[in-house]
Formats: structure tokens, C-alpha cells, sequence
């Protein structure tokens, strides 16, 4: 009896071994820190919990926080090459690598959330992931908030173009965001996320522009005294796979992550939007003065960096991209 009891248990344990053994790994990586308050940590934790509940552990989500494979053009190459096989990463490394991405940075484009998520749920965002996942190879399963886009800086506060004038302001490491703040008499200077706080400290910077998540999960607030609610861009973080290790999944697991990843990037929008939308009374609690910006400022902004944004979009990926935009806005105010 217990020779047959051994026996069994270690049936059980070369099992579970052999299982363990076949699971899929998959490395995911993002750039928040590993704080449940942090929209990409709280969702990647549901994303975890959801596919290996749903595979039966046959997929091991593996979750790396903090930059901790790298920064956005590293993490974008990982997901090229297949050593990282899903990240969820922001606007700047993407376009960077696959340009058309960049038609997102034109600012002043969405009037607000519902209209910025069912534009990019919608055919402009089909269209986008499917030639995305043509050039690269990447698959771009959707996208969530990173946030609406508002000016902050140590020197003074920023209410109209004419105040931008002379400072230097941190920009995502792709060109078109250096377009958008020269465009308003500024000098810009790309720094990659993980340096940014250290930037901000020394003084190489005077000021960047972050949503309400970045500005509060990277403490930006402490090396920041005035924020401009201008909200010129919305801006996006990408739930991104190497489409290689999909296609290696069985159609268990496709539609598992499938289904995964719209529970993650609808916990990821919620967490977002609503600090954007407590933005005022979020960041003045932390100790930063909040210049509000009147829509006939916010007019100004707009004539000042639209058309010089655009313009320079189209210079680098053509007129299809901006004018497809343009329609399906267009669209959704026309319902």
C-alpha cells in the first residue's frame, strides 16, 4: 500500500513537472511602477490572473515592471525580435520604430475620451494594427489611456503659446513630439522615460508634458511647480505581442489573451481616465498650481501646433494616415 501510495505521488509530481516544463513563457513588460495604484501594473496583474486561469497555467505571464528590460526603443526591439513577447508601451518608442503612429501625437484631435476609444476601436484602429503588425511583425491587440497630455514646468505658468517661449521641455524620444513644442516657441530635448525624474532634478530640463498617471506614478510633481491643463494630446499605451509567439499559441490560448487583454485595457482606461478627469484637485493636493486654460487659450494652442504638427506628419508618412484620422473623427461627431 504504501510502495502504491509512493508510486502515485510521484506520478503526481513528474505530472506537474512535465507540465511546468511545457508552459509557455511569456516575458511582459511595461514602464509604471509595481504599485496597484499604477493603471499598466493593475492591469497587467488582471492580464496575469485571467490567462493563466483560463490556460490552466499553460501560458506563465511573467510581469516586469518598472523599465526593468529597458527603456521604450529597447522593449520595441525585444518585441521585435521576440526576447520580450508582450509590452505595453507609449506613443514615443512606437512611432519611433513604425512611423505611422505618429499621426496620433497631431494635437488637439479628440474632443474627449468616448471619442478618442471608439476612433481607435474602430476601423482607423483596425487599419492602424494591421499594417503595424505588416512592416514590424508586432501585434497591436488595442490600446489604453496613457493619459491627456498637459504641460508642466519649474519656471512659470503656462496659459497661452506665448509662455512656452524659451523654455526647455523634456519630449518622448521621437522627432514628431519635437515638432509639437518648438511649434509653441519652446527648445525640446528627448529623454527616455527612466531619466526623466533625474532630467527634471538637475535643471536640464524646465519642464515635460505627461498625463495625471505619469506625473503622480513617476513623482514628477515633486521637480514640477506649474501644470497647464491644455490637454493637447490624448495620448496611448499600446498592448503589444511578437506576433511569432501568437501564431505559436494553440486557439485556446489566442483566444485566451484575446479576451485577457480586453479585460486589462478596459482596467487600464477606467484608472486613467479618471484621474484626468480629478486632474485639478489630484495634482493641487500634491503641491503643484494648476493654471486652467480657457477654450479660447486653448484655441490659441491649437492654431499654433496643429497645422505645424500636421504638416510635418505628413512630410514623414504621407497624407493617407492624417486624412483617414480626420474622417473617422469626422464620423463620430457626425452620429
Amino acid at each position: 500500500m504504501k510502495t502504491a501510495s509512493k508510486l502515485l505521488a510521484a506520478t503526481a509530481a513528474l505530472a506537474l513537472t512535465a507540465g511546468a516544463a511545457s508552459a509557455k513563457d511569456l516575458k511582459y513588460a511595461h514602464f509604471q511602477s509595481a504599485d496597484l495604484s499604477a493603471p499598466k501594473h493593475a492591469a497587467a496583474l488582471a492580464f496575469e490572473s485571467c490567462v493563466e486561469g483560463k490556460t490552466s497555467g499553460s501560458i506563465d505571464v511573467q510581469i516586469f515592471p518598472a523599465s526593468q528590460l529597458g527603456g521604450g526603443p529597447e522593449i520595441m526591439e525585444g518585441l521585435e525580435l521576440g526576447t520580450v513577447q508582450m509590452a505595453v508601451v507609449h506613443d514615443g518608442p512606437i512611432s519611433a520604430m513604425y512611423k505611422p503612429f505618429a499621426v496620433l501625437a497631431i494635437p488637439y484631435t479628440f474632443d474627449d475620451q468616448a471619442m478618442a476609444w471608439a476612433v481607435m476601436d474602430g476601423e482607423f484602429g483596425d487599419a492602424l494594427a494591421e499594417d503595424m503588425l505588416a512592416q514590424t511583425g508586432i501585434r497591436m491587440f488595442g490600446v489604453a489611456d496613457n493619459g491627456v497630455r498637459n504641460f508642466t514646468n519649474n519656471v512659470r505658468p503656462v496659459a497661452q503659446p506665448s509662455d512656452m517661449e524659451g523654455l526647455k521641455m523634456r519630449v518622448m524620444t521621437a522627432p514628431v513630439w519635437v515638432k509639437l513644442v518648438e511649434s509653441l516657441g519652446a527648445s525640446a530635448t528627448p529623454v527616455a522615460w527612466p531619466e526623466l525624474p533625474g532630467a527634471l532634478s538637475q535643471g536640464v530640463v524646465d519642464g515635460q508634458e505627461n498625463g495625471v498617471t505619469n506625473i503622480v506614478d513617476a513623482s514628477l510633481y515633486q521637480h514640477q511647480k506649474y501644470v497647464s491643463l491644455d490637454g493637447h494630446v490624448f495620448s496611448w499605451h499600446a498592448y503589444l505581442m511578437n506576433d511569432a509567439f501568437y501564431e505559436g499559441l494553440t486557439d485556446a490560448e489566442k483566444k485566451a489573451v484575446n479576451q485577457c487583454v480586453e479585460i486589462a485595457k478596459t482596467i487600464h482606461r477606467g484608472m486613467t481616465a479618471a484621474q484626468d478627469a480629478n486632474a485639478t484637485k489630484i495634482l493641487s493636493d500634491l503641491g503643484m498650481e494648476v493654471v486652467p486654460v480657457s477654450p479660447e487659450q486653448k484655441q490659441m494652442f491649437r492654431e499654433a501646433a496643429q497645422p505645424a504638427v500636421r504638416e510635418w506628419v505628413v512630410g514623414e508618412i504621407g497624407e493617407e494616415w492624417p486624412a483617414q484620422l480626420e474622417a473617422a473623427v469626422e464620423a463620430y461627431r457626425a452620429q
